[in-house]
């Protein structure tokens, strides 16, 4: 196996999940000022993402906050997760299931407790990569540091080799900082363009920064 490796993000990257204004209309079919769910469950929606609190919990939570019966908490939850899961990407991910006997791959995601096995179900995730790291899993996401330890440790590679893909800026800056090479996802193209001379070893490559990017 190439001592190369490719760790990618889900939701942006290998999920496409533009907003679908969910909690807007909760909003309005509570009668609620624009915004309101999201403050009041601010705490959850942090908690759920490391993994301090449970799905049962989430949903109690949920249920005595906005004053929800069984029903009304289990709708809420569904538009969270159509949101959450969007759609496949599927040009990248038959791209990377490519990938394979290249290099080491990886995935690192910001999560949310339950998002292994709803992503899981739907993509079958766990057979296009090697290890899955879920923020919510390890205590810790990104853009701390100990992501991107972890992610490397659990592939067995070291941060020089790896390429970091993901759609938000600073979680880029963080992975470079963590001694990783790393590409913001903009569009299938350029992505798979840059993973490509990553795997080839090309000297250089402009980053969207304008940059130069060692490879």
């Amino acid at each position: 196996m190439a001592s190369r490796c490719v760790v990618l993000d889900i939701g942006g990257v290998l999920e496409l999940t533009p907003p679908t204004g969910w909690l807007d209309r909760w909003d309005e079919r509570l009668g609620l000022p624009a915004g309101s769910l999201d403050r009041r469950l601010d705490d959850v929606w942090q908690a759920g993402g490391v993994g301090t609190i449970s799905e049962t919990q989430v949903r109690t939570e949920v249920g005595t906050r906005l004053g929800l019966d069984v029903m009304e908490v289990e709708s809420f939850m569904a538009d969270l997760w159509d949101e959450y899961l969007g759609t496949a990407n599927t040009e990248l991910i038959e791209y990377v299931r490519g990938l394979r006997t290249r290099c080491r791959l990886g995935i690192l995601s910001n999560s949310f407790v339950g998002a292994r096995e709803l992503e899981t179900a739907r993509y079958r995730f766990d057979e296009l990569v090697e290890e899955i790291v879920y923020s919510h899993e390890i205590g810790v996401g990104k853009p701390e540091p100990r992501a991107f330890e972890i992610t490397c440790a659990r592939l067995g590679v070291r941060a020089a080799d790896c390429l970091f893909v993901d759609d938000h800026d600073v979680n880029v800056d963080a992975a470079r900082a963590a001694g990783m090479q790393a590409h913001l996802f903009e569009d299938n193209e350029r992505t798979i363009a840059r993973i490509e001379a990553h795997l080839s070893g090309t000297a250089a490559l402009a980053n969207p920064s304008g940059a130069a990017e060692q490879a």
